[in-house]
């Protein structure tokens, strides 16, 4: 079985000659991404079903095995038996790449992945304990819809921008006791291969993390690692040949080859026959065949399994006296899990109070995989011990009605302190136990059993409110919230704020409550509830309302929080007259996060023209007012246009020139003032001159485009030109100003040899690089990396996060991403062209992409919004929105500080 997207396809040996001559689409996802993520696996479980993972955000239709349709956009890991029958998801994500699959001797499952968290502080990839029902990853609208038990689930294990892939649970003891349930994770970024101990932490685990291979090379990049029967591993490295969707450099080069690489321990004795292929399988009886499941070869243990399996009730009774040590009896109940029949079920049952624990667990995990209706009684009694996780996913799974008092009991005590998807390891099993105890509500369903415990402790009262709030029929209204609204208990206020935040049609019965508080002096923590609740018409007018009381700081962190599609008409009418006062600064910063009504708001853009226009006003200010306004300028008189030309002088903040760039690019220049914008390039920077472009393809008379290619020939901001842009633009002049450019476009037009030997140049002069002031250099208004960048806590969202950066690049990496922006793109920041129907175009990477519009980044602090029924193409685009040419903008030692500073930042 294979997976290649969109399918799982199964190969067959049909005449033994060990060649597969027949092929079957085992499952079809559907969908075929850019990146293929849309299937990894499969992988077999220890219970014999198989189970795979779903990446990307495509949407997927599916029957599930109850009959159920399905659809969703969501990462999931899906479930079903070799048949392909009982298909289920066994947990849902944000993240668009879950990839490997590892299960524990109990059947805990373990995945790697990437994106189980917004890029932060040198976060993002790693391990997580995949816990039926779970919602993890990201916040992300894919997983609109899915049942959630409050905030995301937890990682179990954090390993920044890594990209993990395959992973393996070490089942032999060839490496000695010490390896055996251990687990190994290939690193593509990082190059290596981690080994992780799985420590036992309440309901979950930690991780004791340590390097098993590493590798200096940048062509080691492995992507699978395998346990083979002798107890040797197999690690799998692609080498350097793949660039699709990673972040590797995409410059030509040699296709460096991978390969399979064996490891053993030296010293250790070969195993003898690993698979058994000596053995007499077709003559053992169940009993010789539950002896083997003692043997300490994993692949004899397995095929033994199997075997038992295909025996069906007969294997039950040998299976049921199976007591010679804690894993055979393990192995016993995966064998039993492969059985149909109330005798399995009732076998399963009888290891529910084994002496050890491990075994309890395994029972409950397949009396939980089969919806075992007899397990009630017995998982209802083991809420009170250490099981109680499995005990809960076992009664939710059945729909054990009789157990609601006995969930709501034991989740009561998790309720002192609501938890977040991060934190201690004590706060993160609470977490995950609580889930299990919520969903398990959640499954069984029956909320008129529930209602009545609205009114109980508000310990008992939160969980009950979470759980209607999710279920089909729960009916939770918002009087049922208000009074845990208003506690003094901070668990049940956090849990309603929570629940209120995704009904926005509670707004009119909400907006009494948010009122009074508003009225009060900590009103503060309100701005993220209301930008969630901002599509009610009530919550919107209590925001217009609140621009004019002291807390309007509040309401403008609300509407820029809130992302409406369009702004409401009474926001832009109560914004207008704070462009004239004490609050003009926040009120544009806020009229810049709003997307304006198609026919714009004419009083408000006169307001901010006339703020624009004002020269008593700050800089900063003006400009991004100027920005807003600029399409409504009727015109641009020469006090104004000085204005913003002086706003381009290199000297000036980093912010503001790209401001007055923007602002200019859109602004109604005359004939002449074209020509006066075309001279001052001469002294206009590279990261500026790109936006100013546009300009000059408006009127483009033979003398305004020989001032301008005679400008750009001696402009510093020649270097953050792309031949893409200028040549088209230079193709709208006359035949004589295409003559002159035609040099500066070949000047322009590097090949990939040309950019080789540039980097190949400058690598020598990165030895004498700085840590200390390539960190002033980074900082710095001359590169304002932080305005794009984030770097631990604090900097920008457009580009990628640079905290670890050192960990996963090459000094040659960070040169080449620093100078040849568009030759590297990272998963997740790669930049779209949309063109609308009218002829518009628009770049910039995607934040938002929904059946309604794409919401398009094209600046650090800028979106644009596009109806999707106003889109007539969107394609990827091949130009990085960092401008390249930043080895004109730093000398040679700062651009050696700069990478050393990247480097060590690991």
């Amino acid at each position: 079985y294979v997976a290649a997207p969109p399918h799982i396809w199964k190969f067959t040996d049909t005449n033994g000659d060990g060649v597969a001559d027949k092929r079957e689409i085992w499952w079809d996802g559907g969908t075929l991404t850019g990146c293929a993520n849309d299937v990894h696996g499969p992988y077999l479980g220890p219970d014999g079903w198989f189970y795979w993972t779903k990446g990307a955000f495509a949407e997927q239709k599916h029957t599930l095995g109850d009959g159920r349709a399905f659809v969703s956009r969501a990462a999931h890991i899906y479930r079903a038996r070799p048949d392909g029958s009982r298909l289920e998801p066994v947990l849902t994500g944000g993240m668009d790449n879950p990839v490997g699959l590892a299960f524990t001797p109990t059947g805990d499952r373990i995945l790697s992945g990437t994106f189980f968290i917004t890029p932060a502080a040198g976060q993002r990839d790693g391990l997580i304990h995949a816990i039926y029902g779970g919602v993890y990853g990201k916040e992300n609208a894919a997983t609109a819809g899915h049942p959630r038990t409050g905030d995301l689930m937890p990682m179990m294990t954090q390993m920044g921008a890594a990209a993990p892939c395959g992973s393996t649970t070490y089942r032999s003891a060839s490496f000695g006791r010490d390896f055996t349930d251990n687990l190994f994770v290939c690193y593509f970024n990082l190059r290596k291969i981690t080994r992780h101990v799985l420590v036992p932490a309440g309901a979950t685990f930690t991780t004791l993390d340590s390097d098993f291979i590493t590798s200096d090379s940048p062509d080691f990049h492995p992507t699978d690692v395998l346990e083979d029967a002798d107890g040797s591993l197999l690690v799998v490295d692609t080498g350097g040949w793949y660039k699709v969707c990673c972040p590797s450099s995409q410059l030509a080069k040699p296709d460096v080859l991978g390969g399979i690489y064996r490891i053993r321990k030296t010293g250790v004795p070969r195993v003898a026959d690993p698979r058994g292929l000596t053995l007499a399988w077709e003559k053992f009886s169940a009993t010789d065949l539950v002896k083997l499941l003692a043997d300490p070869r994993p692949d004899v243990v397995e095929r033994a399994q199997h075997a038992l399996g295909k025996l069906s009730a007969a294997a039950v009774p040998a299976l049921s006296a199976a007591a010679s040590s804690p894993a055979a009896r393990r192995n016993a109940l995966w064998a039993l899990a492969r059985i149909e029949g109330e005798a399995a079920r009732a076998a399963v049952r009888t290891r529910f109070t084994d002496a050890d624990s491990s075994v309890a667990r395994t029972a409950l995990q397949v009396a939980s995989l089969w919806r075992d209706a007899g397990a009630a009684d017995q998982a209802r009694r083991l809420l009170g011990g250490e099981l109680k996780r499995l005990a809960a996913e076992t009664l939710g799974r059945i729909g054990a009605v009789r157990a609601i008092p006995s969930l709501l009991t034991a989740a009561a005590p998790l309720a002192a302190v609501r938890r977040t998807a991060t934190g201690t390891p004590e706060a993160q099993a609470d977490r995950v136990l609580e889930h299990s105890l919520i969903y398990a509500l959640i499954e069984i369903g029956k909320p008129e059993e529930l209602r009545p415990a609205l009114r109980a402790a508000p310990a008992v009262a939160r969980v009950a409110m979470v759980a209607l709030d999710q279920m089909p029929g729960g009916n939770l209204q918002p009087a049922d919230v208000l009074p845990a609204l208003n506690s003094n208990n901070a668990a049940s206020k956090n849990t309603a704020a929570w629940i209120v935040g995704h009904h926005p049609e509670w707004g009119d019965a909400l907006a009494a409550h948010f009122r009074e508080r508003l009225a009060q002096p900590a009103a503060a923590e309100l701005a993220t509830q209301l930008g969630q609740l901002a599509s009610s018409p009530a919550i919107q007018q209590l925001l217009a309302e609140t621009l004019g009381t002291e807390n309007r700081a509040v309401a403008f962190a609300a509407m820029r929080a809130a992302a409406l599609k369009e702004a409401p008409a009474s926001w832009l009418a109560a914004l207008v007259p704070l462009l004239n006062g004490p609050a003009q600064r926040e009120a544009v910063t806020t009229v810049r996060a709003l997307a304006m009504p198609k026919g714009g708001h004419a009083e408000l853009l006169t307001a901010l023209v006339t703020l624009g226009c004002n020269s008593a006003i700050e800089p900063a200010t003006r400009l991004d007012a100027l920005t807003l306004a600029a399409p409504a300028l009727k015109s641009v008189d020469d006090g104004l246009l000085e204005f913003l030309l002086a706003r381009l002088d290199p000297k000036q903040p980093m912010l503001q020139r790209s401001a007055a760039a923007t602002a200019l690019a859109k602004a109604p220049l005359s004939a002449d003032q074209q020509l006066k914008l075309a001279r001052a390039l001469t002294a206009v920077g590279a990261l500026e001159v790109p936006k100013l472009l546009p300009i000059f393809e408006r009127n483009p008379t033979e003398p305004l485009g020989l001032a301008l290619v005679a400008a750009l020939r001696d402009s510093p901001g020649l270097a953050g030109i792309r031949v893409a842009q200028l040549k088209p633009l230079i193709a709208k002049y006359p035949a004589r100003v295409q003559e002159a450019a035609a040099p500066l476009l070949a000047a322009l037009n590097t090949d990939i040899t040309q950019q080789h030997a540039r980097i190949d140049a400058l690598l020598p002069t990165l030895a004498g690089g700085d840590i200390n002031r390539g960190h002033l250099v980074f900082n710095s208004e001359k590169t304002a990396c932080t305005l794009c960048h984030k770097f631990g806590y604090r900097g920008g969202l457009l580009g990628p996060d640079l905290t670890s950066i050192g960990k996963i690049r090459s000094e040659r990496d960070l040169l080449e991403a620093v100078i040849f922006p568009s030759a590297t793109f990272v998963r997740g920041y790669e930049p779209f062209t949309v063109t609308t129907k009218s002829g518009e175009s628009h770049t910039g990477l995607v934040r938002q992409d929904d059946a309604d519009e794409v919401v398009l980044a094209t600046g650090p602090e800028s979106t644009q919004r596009i109806p999707r029924a106003d889109i007539a193409a969107m394609q990827p685009a091949t130009v990085s929105p960092m401008p390249p040419g930043m080895d004109a903008v730093l000398t040679p030692q700062e651009l050696a500080d700069l990478v050393a500073f990247l480097k060590s930042r690991s």
